[in-house]
């Protein structure tokens, strides 16, 4: 009888959002960020996005992105901000966004931790959107410290590891579904953008 359990149907891989190499995430899924260096992970993937970039992030946040400080990776005119008044509206609106399927990548700026039900919710939104939308979205939650939220598809930390005349990065790929934990040295130039070298 176990023969009526296996399926014809050919595996065929989820698609990817790649950046570089191993730097990838699955498509139309949430990916979780941490590390002190998190936004400018979630800039360097947002400059690889062919179309807008929505950056969500609460409206009491101290310290805002500098679109000035964006310039060394990405335009800023790529960027439309989203600042809720309400904690409860930050996911709620990067579940709205995703759902629509209208941008790449939505990017969500939290001061702490999710809760499972609506991360599980974040990603039936973005199969939603791959499925009626005209894009597959990809969403980052950016969390503080080494993150932790449940349910995600992966968990990347970025730490700045910078030495005289050198500007680097240590990237964690911490959890992956389908992937083992790794670590490499990051670099990014706005000619070459991303490049990873193993730190064995």
């Amino acid at each position: 009888m176990s023969h009526m359990l296996m399926s014809r149907k050919s595996h065929r891989p989820a698609p990817q959002f790649s950046v570089k190499g191993d730097l990838s995430f699955a498509l139309p899924r949430v990916h979780e960020l941490c590390g002190r260096s998190r936004r400018t992970l979630a800039i360097m993937v947002a400059a690889r996005a062919q179309g807008p970039v929505f950056w969500i992030a609460p409206s009491w946040a101290a310290d805002p992105l500098n679109p000035d400080g964006m310039r060394d990776y990405v335009a800023p005119q790529k960027f439309t901000f989203f600042t809720p008044r309400r904690p409860e509206d930050l996911l709620w609106c990067m579940e709205e966004i995703l759902r629509s399927g209208t941008v790449p990548v939505v990017v969500a700026d939290l001061p702490g931790m999710p809760g499972l039900t609506p991360v599980r919710r974040l990603h039936l939104a973005a199969e939603t959107g791959a499925n009626e939308g005209k894009c597959r979205p990809l969403g980052l939650l950016l969390t503080p410290g080494d993150g932790g939220a449940q349910g995600v598809e992966s968990r990347w930390r970025l730490n700045p590891a910078h030495r005289t005349g050198e500007t680097r990065w240590e990237l964690d790929r911490l959890r992956a579904r389908t992937a083992p934990q790794r670590q490499w040295m990051l670099q990014y130039s706005r000619q070459a953008g991303v490049e990873l070298s193993d730190t064995n």
